[in-house]
């Protein structure tokens, strides 16, 4: 690993995220730019290339929208690496401490979300109409349902699908949104994981409710309160007039004005090459949330969650407090700063609660609500988790003696990571393009280089497999062989058998500062009277 890099201002007249640099790498500390800012300057630095394309500097780089994922460039000064597992020697929890039975491929990794058995405590997403997320849906789609993950179907895709059918401005049909539920159900065993829809106030006019419970019977919907990275509603690009005439027309913000006789020469004139689609944000309140859960059950919901960002801790208080009047059954707390689509830079990098500051609000918020004795909705923590150390912290610090309050670990930019590449390489392998190191280590062919197939041939049948896309298998061996794997040999390093027993006790704080916003021990602290006890006996 490199070393860690303290963001500053000195980063932000230049990134990878936006496409820009500077001439010089020694710039101003306090501004970022070129000490010496110079008239013939052939780079293009944010403040330069801003003078050209002003507000698409906001954005990732609009070229390779829906082709890829964003997120923050910041060194928020504390994450999951500011903590670390703690081996134990001693007996065994969850199993028989029997050294023929303690192993790691026993340890069970198995969780429940409001109420939904997961194979691996992982629910992906969410996934809505942004280009990147439609262009690999089946792989991740088809991917959780062999993983035994949920997936959620995001925000505005009946709204942005062209081939939706509309009376009276509410949703009857949607190509794109039965396409997405029916390919996670192909493969889904039908009792690990779910299918779930999001839907925001965009999808709530529409009437996206009624039309995926009634005619495409999904049970669990997820009602989205913003995110860490976005506060301020989801964004697309569209890069036809006709779009973007289209979606104004079904009630969406479209900047600029597609209506506008300027805007139009404008864009064919090829001044600018694409428009944004923005969405509303809801203005939640407390009782039109409730009496909103009581509606969404009555008309078949199963399950209701809520999705929300990283909101100043007071919001936190109270999205919990509404959360548990409503009685959800689960809610995802989306930490700063990432996105799937198209957040802007600035609001990725600057804006919002980082997710380990936030869990530790989150974790507050809980134990208030049950030491009142108040409903408290199973958790799911976003923002930035890749892995399963990462995975295991998370909830280890959810637990404060009566078992972890965090259920589960939502993951958007990793499992899409996983499905892309197994997209392009799956290309390449057509081609005969693969990189020489790459095919000489792993083979040419994707049965080859895709070692699930084997384990999945022998669960499915060869016959079966051959239906199963690539990248769906990719996303399945991340999960499981990898994810799941290395979950469970932390598990067993910890002599912790199963993943509800983690507990605070299995990590330690390795700063000042992890300590002092979780409450976590420092590890030169731990086990200090224990210490004493061992040896005075």
């Amino acid at each position: 690993m490199g070393e860690r890099v303290q963001w500053n201002s000195a980063f932000q007249n230049g990134m990878c995220l936006t496409g820009t640099q500077t001439r010089v790498r020694d710039v101003s500390p306090q501004s970022g730019m070129c000490a010496l800012c110079i008239r013939d300057c052939p780079f293009l630095c944010e403040v330069g290339l801003s003078a050209f394309r002003g507000r698409e500097v906001l954005y990732p780089m609009p070229d390779y929208f829906g082709r890829s994922t964003a997120a923050s460039l910041k060194d928020y000064r504390l994450d999951w690496s500011d903590f670390n597992i703690m081996a134990e020697l001693l007996g065994a929890k969850g199993i028989p401490p029997d050294p023929d039975l303690a192993i790691f491929e026993n340890a069970d990794i198995t969780t429940r979300v409001g109420g939904i058995p997961l194979k691996v405590p992982i629910i992906a997403g969410a996934f809505g109409s942004t280009a990147v997320a439609k262009v690999n849906w089946d792989g991740l789609a088809v991917g959780c349902a062999l993983s035994g993950a949920s997936i959620v179907i995001g925000e505005n895709v009946c709204g942005m699908d062209p081939n939706a059918k509309f009376t009276g401005g509410k949703v009857t049909y949607s190509e794109d949104m039965e396409h997405r539920v029916n390919k996670f159900r192909e493969f889904w065993d039908g009792v690990h994981g779910e299918v779930v829809v999001q839907t925001n106030i965009e999808d709530a006019r529409l009437g996206v409710d009624d039309y995926v419970m009634s005619k495409l019977e999904v049970d669990v919907i997820e009602r989205k309160w913003g995110q860490g990275a976005k506060a301020i509603g989801g964004e697309v690009r569209l890069t036809t007039l006709e779009r973007a005439k289209e979606l104004k027309e079904r009630g969406y913000i479209v900047i600029p004005d597609p209506d506008d006789p300027g805007v139009q020469e404008a864009f064919k004139a090829g001044v600018f090459k694409s428009f944004e689609r923005h969405s509303r944000v809801g203005m939640p309140k407390l009782r039109d949330f409730v009496e909103d859960v009581v509606s969404l059950r009555e008309r078949g919901a199963r399950v209701v969650t809520i999705k929300t960002g990283a909101y100043r801790p007071s919001t936190v208080a109270w999205t919990m407090k509404v959360a548990s009047e409503a009685e959800v059954d689960y809610i995802t707390f989306d930490g700063a700063g990432g996105g799937t689509g198209m957040s802007p830079v600035p609001m990725m990098n600057e804006m919002s609660t980082p997710t380990v500051y936030l869990e530790a609000q989150v974790l507050r918020c809980a134990q208030i609500l049950k030491k009142k004795g108040r409903h408290v909705p199973d958790i799911c923590m976003a923002g930035g988790f890749m892995n399963e150390t990462q995975i295991y912290k998370s909830i280890a610090m959810s637990n404060f003696g009566d078992g972890p309050f965090v259920k589960a670990i939502v993951m958007a930019r990793a499992p899409l990571t996983a499905v892309m590449k197994s997209s392009y390489f799956e290309e390449l392998a057509r081609e005969g393009k693969l990189p020489k190191a790459f095919s000489d280590r792993y083979g040419s062919t994707p049965e080859k280089f895709f070692k699930a197939i084997p384990d999945l041939e022998a669960r499915f049948g060869k016959e079966k497999v051959k239906s199963i896309p690539y990248p769906a298998i990719g996303l399945y061996t991340y999960f499981t062989d990898r994810i799941g794997v290395g979950l469970k040999q932390l598990l067993a390093g910890s002599r912790k058998f199963r993943l509800d027993l983690l507990d605070r006790r299995d990590i330690a704080a390795l700063t000042e500062r992890a300590h002092k916003v979780t409450g976590i021990p420092l590890l030169e602290e731990l086990d200090s009277e224990e210490i004493e006890l061992i040896l005075d006996s």
